[in-house]
């Protein structure tokens, strides 16, 4: 009796592994497919590189790639599972679920013109031509120390790809890994979130939006969640279930590698507290903004080409591309590619309070919204933006705000010092200290 309880115990234990491996395989293969080809087709790196740093973790280090340049797909696969992930010129990669790879492809997608001047005959920051004129109040020889940490790639500052310093509004550093350089562009992970800020606040200016109304999704009705306003999304605090733990299977994994909807899957879940007063991290309600804004629009071509004209184009952030899920919404959560001056130009914007170069682009008081601390936060975060009101950053001052990736991305704004800090990187857990980096940097400020 006890052998056979014993062997229909073993025998459980098998079966949920193989069922709870089934579940996890597509998020191990999707992980690989979309940001390996991501890496490959815009960011315009190797495949051997991507796979010995970016992928060389965990399960992922294990997958099988296969890289068809031709037909920009890529393949990977593990065990039984088996995720592809293709290229759309304008729209960077797409990992394939629910729909078809035909069906994908065969999307209306409208190529939107990005600024045709040569940007090196353009004065910064609409171009690139930049003066080598040094502006008062910096300590070149301290910024270089800075910089050279920063870059030495062993612990406390180790994964660096490139970082930028932009002082009183000019370029005063730029360095890349040997291997990269100016023209690469850097996968933003959450910066995005901050993105989807400022698209947001170009649709309330537009008069598209009011985001202190509530959303009004129908399957809603009339339960807790019909009261969650566009403002509570933005401020992580809708009140929604959520889990955004990354490395197992969670909220957050599901849906960036297995749902081809993935703002769908947000709008799924329950209220379980009311909102307005939680604050409650979630890449999901980035996912449901972005799908609400799609069907503000009359038609998707719309929807395709505003982020480039409201916002890239004006602003001469000529490399941009958002991706978008197999459903057609931009993955605001996630998943923008930039070159290091381009996430820069984007600091300067919300730097100068929404103005570029004498316009005011977003909305009067849109950025003192943006960094004003959300309920429940506890000073942490705003609206798509992280701050330093609970002296995170002890060497840097209160009104430090900043767009965070979790690889160790990072656009920090720093509007008492005149500061815009960019920073890309591949860092694991306590690799890289950004507190320290700040500290040298605002070392080199007299």
């Amino acid at each position: 009796m006890k052998k056979r309880i014993f062997l229909a115990v073993i025998v459980l234990i098998i079966a949920g592994g193989a069922y709870y491996l089934n579940l996890m395989l597509p998020i191990v293969t999707g992980y690989a497919a979309k940001n390996l080809a991501s890496g490959v087709f815009l960011a315009g790196r190797a495949q051997e590189s991507l796979e010995q740093e970016d992928l060389n973790f965990s399960v992922i280090k294990y997958t099988e790639n296969t890289v068809d340049i031709e037909n920009k797909r890529v393949t990977s696969r593990f065990l039984w599972s088996k995720s592809t992930a293709i290229y759309i010129d304008g729209y960077g990669c797409i990992l394939v679920r629910d729909y078809s790879e035909d069906e994908i492809r065969s999307g209306s997608y409208p190529q939107v013109e990005v600024l045709p001047q040569n940007p090196d005959t353009i004065p910064w920051p609409m171009g690139d031509l930049i003066t080598d004129t040094i502006p008062k109040g910096l300590n070149t020889e301290k910024l270089e120390e800075a910089v050279l940490e920063a870059m030495a790639d062993t612990i406390p500052s180790k994964g660096t790809f490139a970082l930028m310093v932009v002082y009183k509004g000019q370029p005063v550093a730029e360095v890349y890994r040997e291997d990269l350089k100016q023209t690469n562009r850097f996968l933003s992970w959450s910066m995005a979130k901050s993105i989807t800020n400022a698209l947001t606040g170009l649709m309330v200016k537009d008069g598209l939006i009011d985001i202190q109304k509530p959303i009004g999704i129908e399957e809603w009705g009339e339960d807790e969640r019909s009261k969650i306003t566009l403002s509570n999304l933005l401020q992580m605090n809708s009140g929604l279930e959520w889990n955004e733990s990354y490395g197992n299977l969670s909220d957050v994994t599901i849906m960036l590698h297995k749902v081809s909807d993935m703002g769908e899957y947000t709008a799924q879940k329950p209220a379980v507290v009311p909102a307005d007063s939680v604050f409650v991290y979630s890449s999901g309600t980035t996912n449901l903004v972005c799908k609400i804004l799609r069907e503000t629009f009359d038609n998707d071509s719309e929807y395709y080409k505003y982020p480039r004209e409201a916002l890239f184009n004006k602003i001469g952030m000529r490399s941009a591309v958002f991706e978008m899920d197999a459903s057609g919404t931009f993955v605001g959560s996630s998943y923008l590619y930039a070159t290091m001056r381009d996430y820069a130009r984007f600091g300067l914007l919300y730097l100068n309070n929404g103005k570029w170069n004498g316009e005011q682009l977003l909305p009067e008081g849109w950025v003192n919204y943006t960094t004003t601390s959300a309920n429940g936060s506890k000073g942490r975060y705003g609206a798509f933006f992280w701050l330093n009101g609970t002296n995170d950053l002890p060497d840097a001052p209160a009104d430090t705000y900043l767009c965070r990736g979790h690889d160790g991305q990072f656009i920090v704004i720093i509007p008492s010092k005149e500061l815009v800090i960019v920073r890309t990187g591949y860092s694991k857990r306590g690799e890289f200290d950004l507190n320290r980096m700040l500290k040298g940097v605002l070392a080199s400020i007299q």
